[in-house]
């Protein structure tokens, strides 16, 4: 069977056009990494990190951040306050004593 030309009639094809967001994450991903070199830069100059490497960083950046903002969040509900304040976070991180 012959395959089917596109239709000739209509003329201009649309320019390809990527869905809202899509170009955003791609720039997200971009930022990780560049983050992670510029952080390595201090401890070492050319460093190559794999993609799994970078991910992980994320894994773990990310939880680390969670568990200061529960803990943020309970110095704030004891102060008797909703709204979390550079306060709080000062506060969580002598306790845990990340910080004198």
């Amino acid at each position: 069977a012959a395959r089917k030309s596109a239709p000739t009639t209509g003329g201009v094809k649309k320019p390809h056009r990527y869905r809202p967001g899509t170009v955003a994450l791609r720039f997200v991903a971009h930022l990780k990494f560049r983050l992670v070199r510029e952080i390595a830069q201090d401890f070492k100059t050319d460093l190559r990190f794999q993609s799994h490497a970078v991910l992980a960083l994320q894994e773990a950046a990310e939880a680390y951040l969670v568990g200061l903002f529960e803990d943020t969040n309970l110095c704030a509900i004891h102060a008797k306050r909703v709204t979390i304040m550079p306060k709080d976070i000062q506060l969580a991180r002598r306790i845990r004593g990340e910080r004198a």
